[in-house]
C-alpha cells in the first residue's frame, strides 16, 4: 500500500537526520512544519521553500506547547498526513554519579514522553479521517542495554515498547505507526563517539530509506539491515558473553565530557555534575 505525504510535522528538524529528513520531504513539493529549537537552520531550511512550511520552536516535552503547534499547523496548512517525532538526546550515563540523574530524566522527557506529545494532536484527526501515520525514530540501542548508556538506551527501549502499543491501539483504524531503528548515523550525536560505530551511515541515506518505508506503510524499519542482524545475534548469546565484549569498548561522553552533546533543558549546574 502506498500513501501520499503532502503534508508532514517533523520534530528535530535541525539535527543531522533531521535536516536531511526537511530537505527530501521539501524536494517532493510537501509542506513541511520544521520543529525544532535552533531557529536560523530551520529558517535556512524553510528559505527552500517558504510557501510550504512553517517554523516551529516549542520543546516537545511541554504538551500544552506541542497542541498548540499541532493547532496553527492543522489551521494554516490542513491535515497531516504523517507525524516524524525525531526529536532525540543522546549521552553517557553513570549511575553513581548524582547528577546524571537530572540528565536521565531529561533524555527519558525528550527521547520519550516528548514522542507522545508530538503524537497526541494529531491522533483523534487522523483516526477521524481514518488516514495518517505516525513515525518514531528509536534506535537499535533500544533492543539492547549498553554499558555506560543506560540512560540513551533505556529510552529508546521504553519509545519502541510505547510504538508498539499505540500500533496495536490503531489498528484497523486506517493510521499507521512506523517505528524506526538506526544505528549509528553520521551526526553530532555521534560525533563524539570514542568507539567503534560499524555501519555508519550518512544522514541523506537514512532519510531516503526512512521515506521509503513511509510511503510502502512498513511498520518497522531497521537502518542498516545488517546491523540490525549483528544486534539481534549478540542477543542469542549469554549475557555475560555480550556484557564481557561491549565492556572492552570506550563508552560514549557524560555530559561535561569532552566530546558529549548539550541535552536543553539541562541547567549548568547538572552539567558540570
Amino acid at each position: 500500500m502506498v500513501i501520499p505525504l503532502d503534508n508532514v510535522v517533523l520534530t528535530g528538524a535541525c539535527g543531522g537526520l533531521g535536516q536531511a529528513l526537511a530537505q527530501h520531504f521539501l524536494a517532493t513539493g510537501s509542506r513541511v512544519a520544521l520543529v525544532g529549537l535552533n531557529r536560523p537552520v530551520l529558517e535556512a531550511l524553510a528559505a527552500q521553500a517558504p510557501s510550504r512550511c512553517r517554523i516551529y520552536t516549542p520543546d516537545v516535552s511541554d504538551s500544552a506547547a506541542m497542541q498548540a503547534m499541532a493547532g496553527d499547523w492543522i489551521a494554516q496548512m490542513g491535515l497531516t498526513d504523517a507525524v516524524i517525532a525525531n526529536a532525540g538526546v543522546a549521552g553517557g550515563y553513570d549511575t553513581a554519579q548524582a547528577g546524571d540523574l537530572a540528565v536521565f530524566r531529561r533524555m527519558l522527557e525528550i527521547n520519550l514522553l516528548g514522542v507522545a506529545t508530538t503524537f497526541q494532536p494529531f491522533v483523534a484527526p487522523m483516526r477521524e479521517r481514518r488516514h495518517g501515520l505516525l513515525v518514531g525514530v528509536a534506535s537499535l540501542a533500544g533492543w539492547r542495554g549498553l554499558p555506560g548508556n543506560g540512560a540513551y538506551c533505556a529510552s529508546k527501549a521504553g519509545l519502541i515498547r510505547y510504538l508498539e502499543s499505540l500500533r496495536a491501539e490503531l489498528r484497523g483504524s486506517g493510521v499507521g505507526v512506523l517505528t524506526v531503528s538506526p544505528g549509528y548515523l553520521r551526526t553530532a550525536l555521534t560525533a563524539g563517539n570514542r568507539f567503534a560505530m560499524p555501519g555508519l551511515m550518512e544522514p541523506d541515506e537514512a532519510a531516503h530509506r526512512i521515506a521509503q518505508a513511509m510511503v510502502r506503510r512498513r511498520e518497522h524499519c531497521v537502518l542498516p539491515w545488517r546491523l540490525g542482524l549483528l544486534q539481534r545475534l549478540l542477543g542469542w548469546m549469554p549475557a555475560a558473553w555480550t556484557d564481557a565484549l561491549l565492556l572492552r569498548q570506550p563508552r560514549k561522553p557524560r555530559v561535561g565530557e569532552p566530546g558529549a552533546t548539550p541535552i536543553p533543558g539541562l541547567t549548568s549546574s547538572h552539567e558540570k555534575n
